[in-house]
């Protein structure tokens, strides 16, 4: 894998002199509803949404080398190195004219997390964290229709095994550095914008503020 990460490195080293993002991590478990209110973050708050799931698939969609070898190892039940995702993300981030970015369902795990400092050196300046009771996670992803194959009740419950071993290790390591924003998000929409409204408007303010002054 050393050459995936001489790769970011050698990219992160080429824009160290460049203004760092505006990095913020969205985690949630799976049917918490995280992926409908980062669509209203980006159209309220002009934040760009990178889904390292989506990010994997549309890699995999194009055909390259690096494509096949993450399908290859998804087929085999692998794990994709971190590298290769925070490769993506990083590619992401500096191909795109903004400078804020909600980096949807990654780190998945503390060695995500630590990778992802590492090789980028961003440090998130918060993370959004989307807290609902399993049994509504469930019953929304059992209700909803889109003809997802793992959308069926054992591989939900082993998606949300998964979620809380891998996934809260890093939520309780940002914790203990005052960077979480957890949302209680049982409730209907809208009621989870305006308390996801509330994390962000000071920011939003003082963004205004200063393009005010200009």
């Amino acid at each position: 894998m050393g050459s995936v990460v001489d790769a970011a490195n050698k990219e992160v080293n080429g824009t160290s002199s460049a203004k760092k993002p505006n990095v913020i991590f969205v985690l949630g478990g799976p049917g918490s509803g995280k992926g409908t209110q980062c669509a209203y973050i980006v159209e309220h708050f002009g934040y760009t949404h990178l889904s390292a799931g989506d990010l994997l698939r549309a890699e995999i969609k194009s055909g390259s080398e690096n494509g096949t070898m993450i399908q290859n190892m998804i087929k085999e039940g692998k794990i994709v190195p971190s590298e290769v995702t925070i490769k993506l993300l990083q590619k992401a981030i500096q191909e795109n004219g903004n400078d804020k970015f909600l980096i949807d369902g990654f780190p998945r795990n503390e060695e995500n997390r630590a990778a992802f400092e590492k090789v980028t050196e961003i440090e998130p300046k918060f993370v959004l964290f989307f807290d609902c009771p399993e049994e509504e996670m469930e019953r929304r992803l059992l209700g909803r229709n889109q003809g997802r194959e793992d959308d069926n009740i054992e591989t939900i419950r082993k998606r949300f095994k998964v979620f809380l071993e891998s996934s809260l290790p890093v939520i309780q390591y940002y914790e203990a550095k005052g960077k979480v924003r957890k949302i209680h998000a049982a409730k209907p929409i809208e009621d989870v914008f305006q308390e996801v409204k509330a994390v962000f408007s000071p920011e939003a303010e003082k963004v205004a503020g200063q393009w005010h002054l200009y």
